[in-house]
């Protein structure tokens, strides 16, 4: 008995296998964190499509863009305008305009659950409209 447990045959197979455990606990990992990853960029070009938008209208009030955004990317983010208003929802020539989106996405690993991560997104632009 003592010269079986002091045999080192098979151990190179033990370190195979922890090493692949290992190598798939990273994997899972890395896949329940794409679509965190996915989301920001998402919630990047829904920030810079509606700021485009109220860029060329001169205005924040773009709901037919921000409904069409939402139903392409499925988020549906709280939004904050910070603009410089000329009167109303509307913005001068020449005058700034940022928007900051922020959405919550929600990972989970195995049985430990789901942990909501907050993601923003900020986009800014000028005006184009001239309002006499």
């Amino acid at each position: 008995m003592k010269k079986i447990l002091k045999s080192k045959q098979g151990e190179g197979y033990l370190d195979i296998a922890i090493g692949v455990l290992c190598l798939l606990l990273v994997v899972s990992f890395a896949v329940s964190l794409f679509p965190v990853f996915t989301a920001k960029q998402q919630l990047d070009t829904f920030a810079t499509e509606i700021v485009r938008e109220a860029e060329i209208k001169g205005r924040t009030s773009v709901d037919s863009r921000i409904a069409d955004m939402r139903e392409q990317t499925g988020l549906d983010p709280k939004i904050r305008w910070n603009c410089d208003y000329y009167s109303g929802n509307k913005v001068q020539l020449d005058g700034d305009m940022e928007v900051v989106l922020t959405d919550t996405v929600d990972i989970g690993f195995f049985i430990f659950g789901p942990f909501p991560v907050e993601i923003q997104a900020k986009a800014t632009g000028k005006s184009e409209v001239y309002y006499k």
